[in-house]
């Protein structure tokens, strides 16, 4: 196997990602958790825009996370990553129960100038436009996050409460060392939409926080994390395509 080659200043491997936190009613997330998954209180939404290196070529990408915890463990959990690669989609989402769904993603850098949309099923649910303001002082210590995703499969003939496999929590535990930080003053839009309903399940009561931040990844590791109640869950099962949303026959629930 070759090695991997070294990054450069271009090079997409130290591309930045873009960080922002808005925050909403903190009953608004704990509706969206799995029973099992334990609400923080925190009132946080964490949306990532980003370019990273995947399969020897560059995948734009959008996450959304909220904070959780899970076996007095605290984390975020994952409701879903909108990527513009379909070959890692499904793959990922079969091992490892990661919510990847198909999502075009326009973000870049001029100058001082930082813009980001994202657009699935036509929608574009998600527009940010902002300037650097400064960097910040980093310590270099490192940093673990824990990230909860859930994996599952429902019975074959789609057996009401019946599963192939029943749902089980992944730990995803990575630790990283930051090595740049800018702050940003921008704003974020987010746009209705059926597909990825922020405005709807998650709607923005204020942008508190918007940066560049890139790092050094250093550890990660993807591990079993236990079961949660099959019966508890069933109502979470239907989802929106591959993300965590909750859907109707893998499609938006109906008004």
């Amino acid at each position: 196997m070759k090695d991997a080659p070294t990054a450069r200043p271009m090079d997409i491997a130290v591309n930045p990602k873009l960080n922002l936190t808005y925050r909403t009613d903190p009953e608004r997330i704990a509706a969206l958790l799995p029973p099992g998954l334990e609400p923080t209180g925190s009132p946080n939404v964490y949306v990532g825009v980003y370019c990273v290196p995947v399969l020897e070529e560059p995948e734009y990408g959008v996450s959304t996370r909220v904070d959780a915890i899970w076996n007095n463990i605290a984390g975020q959990y994952s409701l879903g990553i909108g990527i513009d690669q379909e070959a890692a989609i499904f793959v990922s989402s079969e091992t490892n129960g990661q919510p990847k769904f198909p999502c075009a993603t326009r973000y870049f850098r001029l100058g001082d100038r930082v813009e980001a949309s994202c657009t699935h099923q036509g929608y574009t649910f998600l527009e940010f436009q902002g300037d650097v303001t400064g960097e910040e002082v980093v310590d270099g210590t490192d940093t673990v996050h824990n990230e909860w995703w859930t994996k599952y499969s429902r019975a074959i003939g789609g057996i009401e409460g019946e599963w192939d496999f029943p749902p089980h929590v992944v730990h995803v535990r990575q630790v990283s060392e930051v090595v740049h930080v800018e702050k940003l003053d921008g704003e974020l839009t987010l746009r209705d939409s059926p597909w990825d309903p922020h405005t709807e399940l998650l709607p923005m009561e204020e942008l508190i926080d918007a940066r560049l931040i890139t790092s050094r990844h250093k550890e990660r590791s993807i591990t079993n994390s236990g079961p949660l109640d099959p019966v508890a869950f069933w109502p979470h099962a239907d989802t929106i395509g591959g993300s965590r949303w909750p859907g109707t026959r893998g499609g938006p629930r109906k008004s």
